[in-house]
């Protein structure tokens, strides 16, 4: 994982200090609240008025009392203090509903905003942001973090100013009514206080190694489903098993302790708050002994106390809920506040003929700065040129199709196309003339049509169909009961291998580039699919510059030329009758090489 302002990443649920600079993160976010920024406001009056209106039910229970006990008050009938009480129970009722529907058309658009930020922002990004980044923890920042934010949003911050507002009020309240009572409660704080501080503390260290053991385990069961395939071509079903009951043992066993340490914590509180409250109702009912305070100040301040003592309670977990959620903001900003990979426009356009060259380029990957993989690589392929790139693994060849993809950029030397350097090409643009067909087909979990079609969206059917005929395709598609509506399953796991090549061919030649990128297309077929794939991609090659990454070097005898690469330098260049005339060559070497293993 990588290093962010010289600090460890955050993990899931950690939590910040409260401070200026870590509040800062936390408005951040909420930037994209201020759209909505009359909703929330009508929110927080409505919150206002349904904290504060509350806080008059003590006072007028006490008066109901004090008034059926004989004492006078302003009001003076039994039957009209309690219609005033259920006129406050009413009002704030309909302050929190407002409250509630307000927060909740503010969070869910202003969260929705967050989101498609978030995952726009994902996508313009370089791909050596993710080379660091599992898949997993960035769906986790659109899902968790997000939905972190919205609970703050639209409940948190909205439990926090009103149990500032009672714990503030109400204390002032008691003060004013039942002084004495008010500072004899208040002695037994210190020890809840102290008590909570030194338990909490520890309880929180095992959460927190709770929560790390438990994602360790969920790592196992990620990697697992990941690579179902290879665990069961290895029969390491039991293994697997064993790793994660292992896991969970550990789970169980800090969860466990953490459970005594609360149940001992809980326990001891209640001893101490019960007890406190058994001193407090004696000291209370002395005072009323003593004429010192009325039976309905009594009940006031019981009632007054019990409102504080919920908000007290109420504002550690708002305290913790808010560390929580500058943690996920943190993370989230860390997202939009990456560079992205070049400058996009979504209606730019560009049309190239397909002259590449490389001068003097050197490239190491951003993981591995100390291991040069291109080193002063020059080459040029002319428009409209087939040429191929051979060599053993790891000599490079795969990183000269990542940079003409763009995928890359902190490269040394130059690389131009039609005479143009890379960079200065808008992004989309350029890449709008480049098509790839990988030897590793990613297909989305759609119909087949719908994989044609994400070479041209908005394609009409009649491209997608005369599409999936040039790649040899349609065959095979119209002998499925749906046909082009046929869902293809997760990453196309539902068809063969060379079924998956052949739509990717179709959507290659639907998107129709000026650069064609063949990365061991037919490596992965049979004799007679690749019969038919090649009939598709010499159909695809016409009138366009092709690049061809091969080691089965029978595929490439017609390229007009042939790069041989090797630790990531070009030591051989020429046609297949040119190389394989060289008897001490590499490229002659790899041929023999080939027809001992055929």
């Amino acid at each position: 994982m990588a290093k962010r302002r010289g600090r460890e990443p955050l993990g899931d649920g950690e939590k910040r200090a409260l401070n200026k600079n870590n509040l800062k993160k936390l408005l951040g976010i909420f930037r994209f609240v201020l759209p909505y920024r009359a909703l929330f406001i009508a929110g927080m009056i409505c919150l206002f008025f349904s904290s504060t209106i509350l806080l008059s039910f003590p006072y007028l229970a006490g008066k109901l009392i004090d008034i059926a006990s004989g004492r006078s008050w302003v009001l003076d009938s039994i039957n009209t203090v309690t219609l005033l009480l259920l006129g406050v129970l009413l009002a704030q009722s309909i302050f929190s509903f407002l409250r509630v529907y307000f927060f909740a058309r503010v969070t869910e658009r202003s969260m929705a905003d967050v989101r498609m930020s978030v995952f726009g922002k994902i996508l313009l990004l370089p791909l050596k942001f993710f080379d660091h980044r599992r898949v997993g923890e960035l769906v986790s920042r659109i899902t968790s973090d997000v939905s972190m934010l919205q609970d703050t949003f639209s409940v948190t911050l909205a439990e926090l100013f009103r149990q500032a507002a009672t714990l503030i009020i109400g204390t002032a309240l008691i003060f004013y009514t039942t002084p004495r009572l008010t500072l004899f409660m208040l002695l037994t704080f210190p020890v809840l206080v102290i008590s909570a501080l030194i338990f909490g503390r520890y309880i929180r260290k095992l959460s927190k190694e709770t929560q790390d053991k438990l994602a360790n385990a969920n790592i196992i069961v990620e990697e697992t489903l990941q690579a179902v395939n290879v665990v069961k071509a290895f029969t390491n079903e039991l293994f697997e098993r064993s790793r994660y009951m292992g896991a969970l043992k550990e789970v169980v066993d800090i969860a466990l302790r953490t459970a005594t340490y609360r149940g001992a914590f809980i326990s001891f509180i209640i001893f101490v708050l019960f007890g406190g409250i058994v001193a407090v109702m004696w000291y209370g009912a002395t005072l009323v002994s003593e004429q010192s305070i009325t039976v309905g100040d009594l009940l006031s301040f019981v009632l007054y106390t019990t409102f504080i003592g919920g908000s007290i309670a109420g504002l550690g977990d708002v305290y913790g809920q808010l560390q929580r959620a500058i943690g996920a903001s943190e993370r989230l900003l860390e997202i939009l506040e990456e560079k992205a990979e070049g400058e996009t426009t979504e209606d730019s356009t560009v049309n190239l003929n397909g002259d590449i060259v490389f001068d003097n380029v050197s490239f190491a990957y951003p993981g591995r700065k100390t291991v040069s993989v291109l080193k002063s690589l020059s080459l040029n392929v002319r428009a409209g040129e087939k040429v191929a790139l051979v060599g053993p693994s790891g000599a490079g060849k795969s990183t000269i199709i990542q940079l003409i993809m763009r995928y890359y950029s902190d490269y040394e030397g130059i690389i131009t196309v039609d005479g143009v350097p890379l960079g200065e090409y808008d992004l989309m643009a350029y890449r709008k003339n480049v098509g790839i067909v990988p030897q590793e087909v990613i297909l989305f979990g759609g119909t087949i049509q719908q994989n044609i079609a994400y070479g041209k969206p908005g394609a009409s059917e009649e491209e997608i169909t005369d599409a999936a005929k040039r790649a040899n395709a349609l065959t095979f598609i119209e002998q499925f009961p749906d046909g082009m509506d046929t869902i293809v399953g997760e990453r196309g796991i539902k068809l063969s291998g060379g079924q998956r090549q052949r739509i990717a061919i179709a959507r290659a030649i639907l998107k129709n580039p000026s650069i064609l990128i063949l990365d061991e297309a037919t490596s992965s077929l049979d004799a007679e699919s690749e019969s038919l794939v090649q009939e598709a991609l010499n159909e695809l090659m016409k009138n366009r510059t092709t690049i061809i990454i091969a080691h089965r070097l029978a595929t490439i005898r017609k390229a007009d030329r042939i790069f041989v690469i090797r630790e990531g330098e070009i030591v051989e260049a020429g046609t297949h009758e040119e190389l394989s005339g060289q008897y001490d060559g590499l490229y002659n070497h790899l041929l023999k090489l080939q027809f001992q293993l055929a």
